[in-house]
């Protein structure tokens, strides 16, 4: 394979095969739906790809990226599907998918109600065998960034304290790509929900540029005495009310010094807070798609949050992993902060226009025509003490350096 003929950016890790019913009527609880011996009647399923590999990737692409895509299936019906799936948004994007002879491919089963938080039922299948082996090292040759998304759905990242996964992500940064890393909150009773992983992260994130985990996420991993006790305060589960401004940014804080470059927290309906590193030195070391010296003193000690733009509302499936593509997609393209995170949050609002994760995607510069064009964001509703809604609609943060309070 030729330098020219290979990708700009390679996405890997969990894929499965995504089942979502379609759940006619207003707004429906979930505890209307799960009754033991009911029969819901559900209209046409919706059958698509999913998981980081497919939902990070694919909106990579419709937004205008050059995607490899690098997950792990079986030699099963649910594997010809995904593959089938893939290559019909172009076949190039599954020639990088590993076959793995008499393994089961992932799906999952979408509960995913108007108006309501979606639930999964899940099998993680090929994806807990995915190892550092796996991957195509010769493609990293021409990539600019490697994303890696949902290690707590996969085994072997998972085990022996995430030495495997620190070996993959070490790999690819050696090679000078740049790295950023996804995760998923797993099922507290599983052996993933019982790994430590506060010494996986501490292992796993020195070869990480841009990390970003949902809140719920990072708070279970990190201050898991601190997410039980708001679960038990929370009559609904939501974590998301006690996202306070103070908070977001000692977990940021933290993350930085396990030696991250970027740190991005998804905030559901509340959009995306991101802080960056001070240190000149570790953004530099960012590697291919490191911040240009236009831009580099924007990103540096930086410390934002954007609300989420209004929508109607579809359905949730892929948000975050589409926020997350539009936010690499405007790294790629060089940026400014501000700007990268009103793509994430565009980006992630057109995608919960639609059911599935995939289909509200549009070109990185549609979702700039809808930026621009006096796109409406929701108000605020986060404890945010100290901070300023700018010029920009980006609310700015207390632990920044003055120079950017006056961009």
């Amino acid at each position: 394979m030729s330098k020219q003929s290979q990708a700009e950016v390679i996405v890997a890790g969990h894929i499965c095969l995504d089942i979502i019913p379609t759940i006619r009527g207003q707004q429906i609880g979930l505890e209307a739906l799960f009754v033991p011996g009911k029969l819901v009647d559900v209209g046409k399923a919706v059958i698509s790809t999913g998981g980081a590999v497919s939902n990070t990737g694919i909106a990579l692409y419709r937004l205008g990226s050059s995607v490899s895509l690098m997950g792990k299936v079986g030699n099963d019906l649910f594997g010809e599907a995904i593959l089938s799936i893939l290559g019909g948004h172009n076949p190039s994007l599954a020639k990088g998918m590993i076959i793995a002879p008499g393994e089961s491919s992932s799906y999952s089963i979408v509960i995913s109600p108007p108006q309501t938080d979606r639930i999964f039922l899940h099998s993680t299948g090929a994806n807990d065998t995915y190892a550092a082996a796996d991957l195509h090292e010769d493609q990293l040759e021409a990539a600019r960034l490697f994303h890696f998304g949902y290690p707590p759905l996969m085994r072997s990242m998972y085990q022996n304290n995430g030495d495997e996964l620190a070996f993959l992500l070490e790999k690819v940064k050696s090679n000078g790509v740049t790295v950023s890393l996804d995760m998923a909150k797993p099922d507290p009773a599983s052996d993933a929900g019982r790994a430590d992983w506060r010494a996986i992260l501490t292992k796993a994130l020195p070869y990480v540029d841009v990390f970003l985990p949902s809140f719920e996420e990072i708070v279970y991993m990190l201050h898991r005495d601190q997410y039980e006790a708001w679960m038990r305060e929370s009559d609904s589960g939501d974590l998301l009310p006690f996202a306070a401004g103070d908070f977001l940014s000692k977990v940021a804080e933290e993350l930085l010094e396990m030696g991250v470059a970027i740190v991005g927290l998804k905030l559901g309906e509340h959009g995306l807070y991101v802080r960056t590193t001070w240190d000149e030195a570790r953004l530099s070391a960012m590697g291919r798609c490191s911040p240009s010296e236009e831009v580099r003193e924007n990103w540096l000690d930086n410390e934002i949050i954007s609300s989420c733009y209004q929508v109607d509302v579809a359905g949730t499936t892929g948000a975050g992993d589409c926020t997350i593509a539009g936010f690499l997609y405007s790294l790629m393209k060089g940026m400014k902060l501000e700007h990268v995170l009103q793509t994430a949050v565009g980006v992630g609002a057109c995608n919960v226009e639609h059911a599935d994760a995939i289909s509200g995607i549009r070109t990185g510069s549609e979702v700039w025509e809808r930026i621009n064009n006096a796109w409406a964001k929701h108000e605020m509703k986060l404890d945010l003490p100290n901070w300023v809604l700018d010029e920009q609609q980006v609310w700015v943060g207390p632990h920044h350096k003055k120079s950017q309070r006056s961009r």
